[in-house]
């Protein structure tokens, strides 16, 4: 594949391609910052939608104290490429992965969650073995009901194990409130993540008052961003895709405060009837499922469906101009399954490409 020619504009692109609008993406990084700093929170970013070493450097240079990945090859990819401080917000098990635990502690201060005894067993042998010494956060059910060690009691017995067991130490906890990201009435949303986020404060405060630190209380996704970086005791936000923004996050978490600067963009490449256009871009190339993709400044079309290799619009009469050739830029349903399915980004300022990053985590799912 030969690569577009830096200075080239979109139009001298083949498509379909993932756009990224450099000046938007860092003025949502700047936002995000500015929104910590104010409120004295740490940002974590997750990378687990860009999976891109290059963009995580620019969120570090911004101000981000390090990144959240989803898998252990993710987080081998950004230490790899220089980055130190690295949270895997994920439960990792088996030798195989132990063994390659071990190594990225070598390069990396890398932290790794917990919701079991077995899991610290695991990491306090291969660690010990190793002369190394891994931090561990607790992950605390806090309602989503997927993994995490239930509050209370539980949370502080796996605590007191922790540190009890040579080669692991207790680095905090965390927790996702991510069953609540949907709720659409701002007031209830704010209660019911301020209810959930003050189960993790107070199992943060159950650890302290028995005599174990607690440094991190690490949550927070793009969704509920601007309620959870309100709370008390949380000491670190993850939210990640707020640099990209996109469909689901403004219409299905009711996400205001940034802007699109992710972007598919499309050729027009039928026109089989007057109100029904098709694009070069289908379910391979961009999300839908979570939300429908919508085209850059153009209300009166509409996707009407997503197949493999093909993007159906349906056109209202003042868009039936259209014609095959014609480009469209397509803002994704959800950015973390859009950039799963792409090798690069192209990055541009005012419509000429400035950068190239590859994906260099694409498709790290061990």
């Amino acid at each position: 594949m030969n690569l577009p020619t830096i200075g080239c504009t979109k139009e001298e692109i083949d498509t379909p391609v993932l756009c990224v609008d450099l000046d938007v993406m860092e003025d949502n990084i700047r936002s995000i910052v500015a929104t910590c700093r104010e409120h004295g929170v740490d940002w974590r970013p997750h990378t687990k939608c860009p999976k891109s070493p290059a963009v995580a450097h620019k969120l570090i240079e911004a101000g981000a104290i390090g990144v959240t990945c989803a898998k252990l090859g993710e987080a081998e990819v950004m230490a790899a490429a220089g980055v130190q401080e690295i949270l895997v917000a994920n439960m990792i098990v088996g030798p195989h992965k132990a063994a390659r635990l071990v190594e990225l502690r070598r390069s990396a201060d890398v932290i790794v969650c917990v919701d079991h005894v077995e899991q610290v067993e695991a990491f306090s042998r291969a660690m010990s073995a190793a002369g190394l010494t891994l931090r561990l956060l607790i992950e605390v059910n806090i309602g989503l009901n997927r993994v995490g060690v239930q509050p209370g009691e539980p949370t502080l017995r796996l605590a007191q194990q922790i540190e009890e067991m040579p080669g692991v130490t207790l680095a905090g906890i965390m927790g996702y409130e991510g069953h609540l990201l949907k709720v659409e009435d701002p007031e209830e949303k704010a209660d019911s993540i301020r209810a959930a986020l003050t189960v993790l404060t107070q199992a943060k405060d159950l650890l302290e008052q028995s005599g174990l630190r607690c440094p991190i209380v690490s949550c927070g996704g793009t969704g509920s961003f601007r309620f959870s970086v309100q709370q008390p005791g949380i000491t670190e936000l993850q939210a990640g895709g707020a640099i990209f923004m996109d469909a689901f996050y403004r219409n299905g978490c009711h996400v205001a405060e940034w802007n699109y600067a992710l972007t598919v963009l499309t050729t027009v490449v039928s026109r089989p009837a007057p109100e029904r256009a098709i694009i070069d871009a289908g379910r391979k190339t961009m999300d839908g499922n979570n939300h429908p993709p919508l085209v850059v400044d153009r209300d009166d079309m509409h996707f009407e469906s997503l197949s493999a290799e093909h993007g159906t619009l349906r056109l209202d009469s003042s868009a039936q101009d259209l014609r095959i050739g014609d480009r469209l830029e397509v803002i994704p349903g959800y950015s973390d399954m859009t950039c799963v399915m792409h090798d690069y980004f192209y990055g541009f300022r005012q419509n000429r490409l400035d950068v190239i990053w590859p994906l260099e985590g694409r498709g790290k799912l061990q």
